[in-house]
């Protein structure tokens, strides 16, 4: 099965966990090699991708977002093995509602348009930050 944008009833679920801290969103993306606009334009899914993170950068960064961890998928070691991801990062939000206000901008909208014709599947997780630990458990 393919995700390539939230539905209904899980966004509204998203948006009702109550607590203040700092939004964490690990994104991890699978790219179509090739990405076909309604127009009939052919690029790739990279291409289109970039131009959803230049499109919707001022958006996200007015409402205080930042990428805070960025890195290339090597080898899954637990997992399906054909499961790859072409980026992986998390992002980084002060408020649930500065994820919400993002979705419900116009510009923000108009860019997203991109990703979904970029994306061949997705995942995206809100996490909530924790102080770092010395070991796995805490």
């Amino acid at each position: 099965m393919e995700y390539v944008a939230f539905d209904r009833d899980t966004y509204k679920s998203f948006k009702n966990i109550k607590d203040s801290k700092r939004l964490h969103m690990l994104n991890l993306i699978k790219l179509k090699e090739e990405a076909i606009y309604p127009d009939g334009f052919i690029t790739t899914g990279s291409e289109a991708y970039m131009r959803y993170g230049e499109e919707s950068e001022p958006v996200f960064k007015r409402l205080g977002g930042s990428i805070v961890w960025r890195g290339d998928m090597l080898i899954g070691l637990i997992g399906p093995a054909d499961e790859k991801w072409d980026i992986c990062f998390i992002a980084e939000y002060p408020t649930v509602e500065s994820f919400v206000l993002m979705q419900r901008d116009k510009t923000y909208q108009k860019a997203v348009l991109h990703r979904q014709i970029a994306v061949k599947t997705s995942r995206l997780i809100r996490m909530a930050p924790k102080k770092t630990g010395e070991n796995f458990a805490g």
